[in-house]
């Protein structure tokens, strides 16, 4: 990896997770087609490559919702215990089962789109009604046990470690963001954790770009461990509703990108 690869590494995790931790996505999510797409990161490798960078820049937003005491409670548990079995299988399922690039480009669209256009939908919705029909409702912890053990299949496929589409489904459930945002980013972290281990575990046994691109996953994750930090200290200062739709026009507009690449 040279500097100037190096330099928009880190400025692309900077300036993503700044956008996306207040609502506790870890960018990841955006982050990949930025590094299949510009940074030249190869299929299978980005997907590991993601989850690494996951696990450098977890630990800011981390550690500034620890100081407010944001990660006490049973969710962030529930969540863990559930993705962390699931990005287990979704990484086998991603090496042994979809490493082509055209699938790969399809799984964005596919996940991207439905993200999108439920963060808008949901936003938009919610905007719209009044304060007493927005009450929660109530979500058992054996469903959101089962909820993450899905998302996080899904997670350990395409880079996210799981709690990054956790986080968008609970907050459209009613649940509020200053709670579910903790719990989602430490199910991120702990599952990216499983997860480039067991890519690299994986590299070891099967040929091709396996192992996650170390040089490139540290300098993005080193400007998403700033940007993690600034983003969760601005969550109560910004407004909840145009963060929700700033990353559903983001989601929708990524996932169209790759839609419109497969077509043709």
């Amino acid at each position: 990896m040279d500097w100037p690869t190096g330099l928009l590494g880190f400025a692309a995790g900077l300036l993503i997770s700044v956008a996306t931790a207040p609502v506790g996505v870890s960018g990841a999510v955006f982050l990949l087609p930025v590094q299949v797409s510009v940074l030249g990161v190869p299929s299978p490798a980005v997907t590991p490559t993601n989850l690494l960078y996951n696990v450098v820049a977890g630990p800011g937003a981390l550690l500034r919702h620890h100081r407010s005491g944001g990660l006490r409670g049973p969710l962030t548990r529930l969540l863990v215990l559930g993705t962390v079995p699931g990005v287990v299988v979704g990484a086998v399922i991603r090496v042994f089962a979809v490493p082509g690039p055209s699938v790969f480009r399809l799984l964005i669209a596919v996940l991207l789109l439905p993200l999108g256009g439920w963060l808008c939908l949901r936003t938009l919705h919610r905007a719209a009604r009044t304060a007493a029909a927005r009450e929660p409702s109530e979500v058992s912890p054996r469903t959101i046990t089962r909820l993450a053990m899905a998302v996080g299949v899904a997670g350990g496929i395409y880079g996210i470690g799981g709690g990054s589409l956790l986080g968008p489904i609970l907050v459209g459930r009613g649940m509020p963001v200053a709670k579910v945002a903790p719990a989602a980013l430490a199910a991120t972290f702990v599952t990216s954790v499983v997860g480039a281990g067991t890519y690299a575990l994986l590299s070891l046994t099967t040929t091709g770009d396996i192992a996650p691109y170390w040089s490139l996953g540290l300098a993005c994750g080193l400007g998403g461990l700033c940007g993690g930090y600034l983003g969760a200290r601005l969550q109560p200062r910004l407004p909840e509703t145009v963060l929700r739709l700033l990353l559903g026009v983001l989601a929708l507009g990524i996932g169209g990108l790759y839609a419109i690449q497969i077509a043709r």
